[in-house]
């Protein structure tokens, strides 16, 4: 095809050459040139001609080959999407289902966990009251002991200081002038009695309410222990209800407190 370009080049030349033949257009090419030129144009034209017929003949059914392969391959990547997406599918139901039994176990252990820290929390609880019960009964039981003791020694003490000063005043009373001073040592002596007996009770009643106020600050201290332990209980089972399975350290820190 080359050939035919520089043949009709080289004629193209030839003519722009060539004397003209005055007044006409026309003008002298030299004959043996030109047809040497037409020859190689004439020559090469049918192998090249020849090759575009093949060219546009097999066009279509290089068209239509392409067309094919291109719809084989869609197909193919049709079908490869399709199972690519099945499997995928799959595996994240697969994923899903582990992470749902997983998730149920988790909750199912800290359920089981916190149920034990609150039956162990009520435990220690029931354990601080009965032993604040034994010892209120202990300390009431111990200070009616002493107060009766105190009274019954206040008692003994001041019928001794009676029966002395009766028998100060029966041995007084057959002195005529010291009548008057022993009726005066008598009632000094009962009133002394009387006294020592109000002394010994007031000391018992400040006893029994010294021991009382001990008592009832013990019991004020307990108590705070145990609405502390309540509280402890009642936040890990609102926490229990509403927060997430990782969280459960913060009411068995509160409880061991």
């Amino acid at each position: 095809m080359y050939r035919v370009f520089e043949a009709l080049d080289e004629l193209v030349a030839i003519v722009e050459e060539a004397r003209g033949i005055p007044p006409t257009r026309s003008c002298i090419v030299p004959r043996g040139d030109v047809l040497e030129l037409l020859d190689d144009v004439r020559d090469a034209l049918p192998g090249e001609l020849d090759d575009a017929q093949d060219v546009l003949d097999h066009r279509d059914k290089i068209v239509g080959d392409a067309r094919s392969g291109a719809e084989t391959t869609v197909t193919a990547a049709n079908e490869l999407a399709r199972d690519t997406v099945d499997t995928a599918r799959a595996e994240a139901d697969r994923i899903l289902a582990d992470a749902k039994e997983h998730a149920d176990r988790m909750v199912a252990e800290a359920t089981a966990h916190a149920d034990r820290l609150v039956t162990s929390a009520q435990a220690e609880a029931d354990q601080i009251v009965a032993d604040g019960n034994a010892e209120y009964d202990e300390l009431t039981s111990r200070a009616q002991i002493d107060a009766d003791r105190a009274i019954e020694a206040g008692k003994a003490s001041y019928e001794r200081s009676v029966a002395d000063g009766k028998a100060e005043q029966a041995r007084l009373v057959a002195q005529t002038e010291v009548v008057r001073v022993a009726h005066a040592e008598s009632a000094r002596l009962i009133d002394e009695a009387q006294a020592e007996s109000d002394r010994v009770r007031t000391e018992c009643d400040d006893y029994v309410d010294e021991q009382m106020a001990d008592f009832g600050n013990r019991l004020a201290s307990m108590e705070e222990t145990l609405n502390t332990t309540r509280r402890s209980i009642t936040r890990g089972r609102q926490q229990m209800r509403g927060a997430p399975a990782a969280e459960y350290p913060e009411y068995a820190a509160d409880h061991r407190r």
